[in-house]
């Protein structure tokens, strides 16, 4: 049995889950988001003195079953966190000259290529930038927020030798000792 997949979820009273088939649709204050669910899990909703809690359980007992478990128990928390609290990912830019900026939607990034880089996210995620050179990246779900700021990381990830170009927040990267000279 999966460790993760036994524990419960517990709902607030904002949230509102709608279970139908194996399709699971989450609404809260931020948003609704729904995800298909393998066969081979059974999500439970239950109603105990006015707390509302989700349950998986897996219908047989195979490998694939208990691997799909611990799985789909994280993918609906997520879920619940993300249209009650949202996610966000910070990341920095650190360079002579490198900085970024706004056109609408669209993030323009001036990381040292001969022409600006342009990446328009998608409809439900939001990009914000303070001081030219800190982007914060946030939206309801974990996992396209996860892929927009990757996707602006390899733009320009950080080299090792001085440590310029694309970080997350508090990352540390490892740098390198130059060249010795005569």
């Amino acid at each position: 049995m999966s460790r993760i997949g036994k524990q419960h979820i517990i709902l607030s009273d904002q949230i509102d889950v709608h279970i139908k088939d194996q399709v699971i649709t989450i609404k809260g204050p931020k948003g609704s988001l729904s995800q298909n669910l393998s066969e081979l899990v059974i999500v439970t909703l239950s109603n105990v003195e006015s707390n509302k809690t989700l349950s998986v359980s897996i219908k047989e007992k195979s490998k694939k079953a208990q691997q799909i478990h611990g799985l789909s128990r994280t993918l609906i928390n997520n879920m619940v966190i993300g249209v009650s609290n949202g996610f966000r990912k910070d990341l920095e830019i650190r360079g002579v000259g490198y900085r970024s900026q706004l056109d609408g939607n669209n993030l323009i990034l001036n990381v040292g290529y001969s022409h600006p880089v342009v990446i328009s996210p998608p409809k439900n995620i939001s990009i914000q930038i303070e001081n030219n050179t800190n982007i914060i990246v946030q939206g309801i779900n974990k996992e396209t927020v996860g892929l927009i700021a990757a996707k602006i990381r390899d733009v320009r990830p950080p080299e090792p030798y001085k440590g310029k170009g694309i970080r997350y927040k508090n990352e540390t990267v490892k740098k390198k000792i130059g060249k010795a000279g005569k």
